[in-house]
Order: C-alpha cells, then structure tokens, then sequence
C-alpha cells in the first residue's frame, strides 16, 4: 500500500469519525433542548400555579372582607329597624301611660275599679288577712270600698272574704307630675299577705305593663305587619290601656322563711280565666 492509498484511507477515516461526532453532537443538542423545554415548561406551570394560588388567596380575602362588610351594614339596618320599631312601640306605651293618667279623675268608675282590684288581689293572694296599701291621695276612697270589696268576694266565690287592714303608715308612689324622673304610680293597690312573705301589685301600671308584655306580638304585628289598618295604632293603645289582665305577683320570703305556706301561695297563684272580678 503506497503513501496516497493511506492518506485516502485516513482521510475517509477523519470524514467518518467526524459526521459521527456532528450526529451526536447534534442528538445532544437535540435532548438538550428537549429537556430544557421540558423544565422551562414546569417551572412556568409552578409559577403559574403559584400566581394562580395567590390570586385565589387574595379574591378570597377579598369575598371575606366584602361579607363582612356586608354583614356588618346588615346588622346596623336591623338594629336601626330595630330601634325605630321599639320606639313606636314606647310611644304607644307613653300615650297609655298619659290615658292612665285619666282613669282616677273618675271618682264613680274609679270606685268600681277598686273595689274589682280589692275583690281580684283578695283572690289571688289566697290569704285569710291582707294589708292594703294604696296611695295617700287614695286612702277615703279606699276606706270606702274595702268593705264592699269583701262583700263582693263573698258572694263571688261563696266563702268568707279575707280580713282587710289599710296600711295608713306606707304608701304607694304618688301621681304623675310632669317630672318624669320621680318615682310615681297610677292608681290601684297593693295587697301584702299577713306574714308580709308575698305581695299581689295589683295598681294601674302594674296592670299597663302586663297588658304590655302579654299583647307585645300583637302589638308588633297590628304596627309592623305586610298590611297595616288604619285603625292600628288606635287599637294598639285600647290594648295596652287595658287594665283587666293578671295582676303582678310578687313573692318576698323573708330570711329562712321556705316552708308549706309559701308553695301553697305559689301553688295558687294563677287564677283561671274564667273568674271574673
């Protein structure tokens, strides 16, 4: 073999290992870039995933805080609705209170009016002896009714009426004046049982607020039901003036009193509606 037949062969030689080294070269470059997309393609999905969480965190924050919002002005109209509902209601109540007012001027229907409550706190209180106590402009009337008062029981309920005492040293609260702040009664009376455990408050703003507690849903739905009468702030006063619901029953015991006595007084404290005084 001559000298041109070897550098033909090393020539072909040098071409070969050369176009494999350019084909792998170029595979490299290939799976290079093929990897390289690859993890270029995951790191902009994380980061689109982390974007993405982000604004979801934040839109979130952002419903949180709207419902707040919303809850909290919810809340302050209830509560305005609220307000102004209580106080139509507390007008009414003022009003009945000032019609009250009228109910002693009376003296004919107020006479009738307290020999009923004498005749009903006799009933309620259940005792064989009571001290009435009234207020001081009330004592002659009073004294002139007491006895009727225990007449008219008798013969209602067909049984020795309790023994009546005026209390001439206490009083109840006087008449409204204009000063809103003293403390001040309406008229009627207070039965307290001989042993002073229990006392029946059987007085005109006893009775108003009774009359309140027992007519509130009415009252709500007469001034803020879906249709509203003409006549319904009318008839919601006539309601609250009412004075013949259940007197208010005060249970004082004093220190270690607890025995048989009490609970008989508990025990009949409620009178049926069909009694009629």
């Amino acid at each position: 073999m001559n000298e041109l037949e070897v550098e033909k062969q090393i020539e072909q030689m040098v071409k070969f290992i050369r176009q494999e080294a350019e084909e792998k070269a170029s595979e490299i470059k290939v799976s290079a870039e093929e990897e390289f997309n690859l993890e270029k393609l995951q790191l902009v999905e994380q980061e689109k995933a982390k974007i993405r969480k982000e604004y979801e965190r934040r839109e979130a924050q952002v419903d949180v805080k709207k419902k707040i919002e919303y809850s909290k002005q919810l809340n302050e109209m209830r509560l305005k609705v609220l307000a102004a509902r209580e106080a139509a209601i507390q007008e009414i109540v003022a009003e009945a209170k000032l019609k009250l007012r009228e109910v002693s001027k009376n003296q004919a229907t107020y006479k009738k009016l307290l020999t009923d409550l004498l005749v009903q706190g006799m009933r309620k209180l259940g005792d064989k002896a009571a001290t009435v106590r009234v207020r001081q402009v009330d004592l002659l009337v009073v004294k002139e009714v007491m006895e009727p008062a225990r007449k008219q029981y008798t013969a209602l309920f067909q049984e020795e009426a309790p023994a009546l005492t005026l209390d001439q040293a206490t009083f109840l609260p006087p008449p409204p004046t204009s000063n809103d702040e003293i403390e001040s009664c309406n008229g009627g009376v207070s039965l307290i049982s001989a042993d002073n455990r229990i006392t029946c408050n059987n007085t005109l703003d006893d009775r108003l607020r009774i009359a309140y507690q027992a007519n509130l849903p009415e009252i709500r739905k007469r001034l803020f039901g879906a249709v509203a009468q003409a006549s319904t702030r009318a008839l919601c006063l006539a309601q609250l003036s009412a004075i013949w619901g259940r007197p208010h029953v005060d249970m004082r015991r004093k220190q270690g009193a607890c025995g048989e006595h009490a609970m008989r007084h508990a025990w009949h404290m409620q009178v049926p509606r069909g009694d009629t005084v």
